[in-house]
């Protein structure tokens, strides 16, 4: 019994992801740079990956 997966690169540092199952708009993150990455397209099994910003909160100290 096999599980079907999706493949993509890391824009930020080339890493092969293949990763379970993932729809338009989800996010994940790079296991080697820990990146927050969004799923932008999917195609024929291959990820289209576009990073996502972090805002970081500014607790006023």
């Amino acid at each position: 019994m096999s599980t079907a997966t999706l493949s993509g690169v890391c824009p930020e540092c080339e890493t092969d992801l293949t990763v379970p199952p993932v729809v338009q708009g989800e996010t994940l993150a790079c296991p080697e740079c820990m990146l927050t990455l969004r799923v932008e397209d999917v195609q024929g099994g291959q990820l289209t990956l576009q990073m996502v910003e972090v805002q970081l909160r500014d607790w006023g100290q």
